[in-house]
């Protein structure tokens, strides 16, 4: 039951980013009004924000946009950095969502920053630890339990995500609002753009929990 689960999670997944993809695209020919680029929306709302210590930069890829607390860069990708397009004004807004939580302490970003350095070492141990753990499992039962401990820290951190991704766009769409940076209209077409963006971190943490159950059942029927 808990395989089945994580493969019609992929699945919904796979679905949900693809429609990502289409709404983004969709939104990508629509321009915003001034012709203003995802890199100068970024600018104008850090400093309507007060924010001055915060670079905005170009990244390769698409839909690779991020915002960096460790050297406070805002990494806006290619199709956003120069695009004046409604779903580049989004992105750019939302990752600028994410520097104003930083620099107003927001408590979920400071607990999912401070558990970074535990989750990308979980990430890069956990299934060696549990295939090792599946080999030893009569023998040393114990060792698969800590791996399911290490993909545990996996799990609580995908969900900690959430409220940080969701607080990022109210954020966004309420500058955009705000600063009349897009029309009304236009206001509801970068809502669900990223409204679609969040969706794909509701599915990969419901995805990290539902493997938690099958890793769990299995050890329940090992015991």
């Amino acid at each position: 039951m808990g395989l089945l689960l994580v493969i019609v999670i992929g699945l919904v997944g796979f679905i949900v980013q693809a429609r990502l993809q289409r709404v983004f695209n969709k939104y990508s020919k629509v321009s915003a009004p001034g012709n203003m680029t995802g890199r100068e929306a970024a600018e104008k709302m850090l400093r309507d924000y007060g924010i001055r210590d915060v670079r905005v930069i170009s990244t390769p890829g698409k839909l690779t946009d991020h915002y960096n607390p460790t050297n406070k860069t805002l990494n806006l990708s290619e199709s956003v950095y120069n695009s004046n397009s409604v779903s580049a004004l989004a992105v750019a807004a939302h990752e600028c969502g994410h520097a104003v939580q930083h620099a107003e302490g927001y408590a979920p970003l400071q607990l999912r920053s401070v558990l970074v350095p535990v989750v990308q070492f979980s990430s890069m141990w956990a299934q060696v630890v549990l295939l090792v753990g599946v080999m030893m499992v009569e023998s040393f039962p114990a060792l698969f339990w800590v791996g399911i401990a290490m993909f545990a820290m996996i799990v609580l951190f995908s969900f900690i995500t959430l409220p940080v991704e969701y607080n990022a766009s109210n954020r966004a769409l309420a500058w955009l609002e705000r600063s009349n940076s897009l029309t009304p209209v236009q206001v509801e077409q970068a809502q669900i753009t990223l409204n679609w963006a969040a969706r794909t971190y509701v599915v990969s943490a419901l995805s990290a929990l539902a493997t938690l159950i099958y890793y769990l059942g299995f050890a329940r029927d090992n015991d």
